[in-house]
């Protein structure tokens, strides 16, 4: 971590991410904000929203960024860095458009931004980018000054975002029975995407099978499989898979499902699995229906003794790596010599999106990377 606590030249840090329902109410109002613009008729959206009505009609990740974001503060303020930060969503309230406003009411005219999504794609990525610039275009039409805003880097290969992960894994394992534990199977999963998103993901260098989102995920699973040998002297066999597919069928998208790759492991005769969803920060919705409750009866079926790994979430040494993040990027704003943190072979990534990178189907402008109409 950074001696020099200086986050100049930002003066505030803006946590992004999805939003969700927080009762019953806001189940089917919610999903028309994530489905806007596709014509998708209201009875067909509750039943989308059943998951969420099995819990009660209340997403899990509002809270638990509500947490994050107290464990953010605290590890400033531990630390002397005196950032103030704020919290916007692209889907529920607080939404974004209405924090930036008080951001700027606020004074604060440059402006660094956490994404709670940690690899390339369009929908982890890019289509927050986009968010920021039909935000700042309404700010611009209400007649305010516009800050400088900035992202930070993608952080899947920070040791803060992979330590707490491998320890799960590690704890995961101990809850086996003791006569398949070492024979245990490590399934890492994530959310799965439509192939030509995976294509395009990253810079267009970059692009081919799979792209950035793909081999980013590889890389984790591998870090985190390889520390977990180290630390218990056991080689788990491993497989990245995918779960959450959404939208028409004869689409391609990301494959093995989590479901379907529980059962061919069980044919195969492994004796148990350890799901790791490092496609996630917090335990939100997808991990606690498509994990906890549909790969879990999957196993139970099968008669698999299956653990499913804890997500970041809040956990001290992620905040740490935000505030690691943070003074990274300001000393390069500032032209410093900057060394980042990363582990594996991919390196840091990018810190401002070229052009071309994780495109959308259809082009709209998009905030903090290089084709910026908000510079």
């Amino acid at each position: 971590m950074r001696d020099a606590l200086d986050a100049t030249p930002y003066d505030a840090l803006l946590l992004l991410s999805f939003g969700g329902p927080e009762g019953p109410d806001d189940v089917v109002p919610f999903l028309e904000n994530v489905t806007r613009g596709r014509g998708i008729p209201k009875e067909r959206l509750k039943e989308v929203g059943r998951h969420y009505f099995l819990f009660g009609g209340v997403s899990p990740i509002n809270d638990q960024n509500r947490a994050l974001l107290d464990a953010l503060r605290k590890d400033f303020a531990d630390h002397g860095l005196g950032l103030p930060i704020y919290w916007g969503n692209r889907n529920w309230a607080p939404y974004l458009t209405d924090t930036l406003r008080e951001m700027i009411a606020d004074g604060h005219r440059r402006i660094l931004v956490l994404a709670t999504s940690a690899y390339a794609s369009y929908s982890g990525c890019r289509q927050y980018r986009e968010n920021l610039a039909e935000s700042l275009a309404a700010l611009q039409a209400e007649g305010l000054e516009l800050p400088k805003i900035d992202k930070l880097r993608h952080y899947f290969n920070h040791p803060g975002f992979l330590e707490p992960m491998v320890d799960g894994v590690i704890e995961s394992l101990a809850e086996l029975p003791e006569d398949v534990r070492d024979g245990a199977h490590i399934a890492f999963s994530t959310h799965s995407i439509p192939n030509a998103s995976a294509d395009t993901s990253g810079p267009v260098e970059g692009h081919g099978e799979g792209g950035a989102y793909v081999a980013q995920h590889l890389e984790v699973a591998r870090l985190i499989a390889d520390a977990v040998r180290e630390r218990t002297g056991v080689d788990h066999p491993w497989q990245l898979v995918y779960q959450s597919r959404s939208g028409a069928p004869h689409i391609p998208w990301l494959e093995p499902d989590i479901c379907d790759h529980l059962e061919e492991r069980h044919g195969s005769g492994v004796p148990a699995v350890v799901i790791a969803p490092i496609g996630f920060v917090s335990d939100h919705m997808e991990v606690l229906y498509d994990l906890d409750t549909e790969a879990k009866a999957k196993a139970e079926e099968l008669g698999l003794p299956m653990r499913r790994s804890a997500t970041v979430g809040d956990d001290p040494r992620f905040a740490a790596a935000i505030r690691d993040l943070v003074l990274e990027r300001a000393g390069v704003e500032r032209g410093q010599e900057v060394t980042p943190c990363a582990l594996g072979a991919l390196g840091a990534d990018h810190n401002v999106c070229p052009v071309g990178c994780c495109p959308a189907r259809a082009a709209k402008p998009a905030a903090a990377g290089v084709d910026s109409p908000y510079a």
